[in-house]
């Protein structure tokens, strides 16, 4: 399963909405479930599936998809 995909799937089970609504432009503006709470068990559930540790710095930058995508790649996951 690509990056996309394995990003997407987690997006989609934590914030609850469906994995199609999930893209480029999602983030806490365009998903009213993205809120503190579910921000920490995104962090959490990242971790596990791909295998990382963020730092504190990064959980702060990772404020949309796209960004969460390019941490993930800065740490090698592809």
């Amino acid at each position: 399963m690509s990056l996309d995909a394995r990003l997407a799937t987690v997006l989609s089970d934590v914030l609850e909405i469906p994995v199609g609504q999930v893209g480029e432009g999602t983030s806490p503006d365009t998903v009213s479930s993205w809120d503190s709470m579910r921000a920490l068990s995104l962090v959490t559930s990242l971790e596990e599936e791909f295998g990382v540790q963020f730092t504190d710095q990064e959980i702060i930058e990772m404020a949309n998809y796209s960004l969460i995508k390019l941490t993930l790649q800065e740490k090698g996951v592809s």
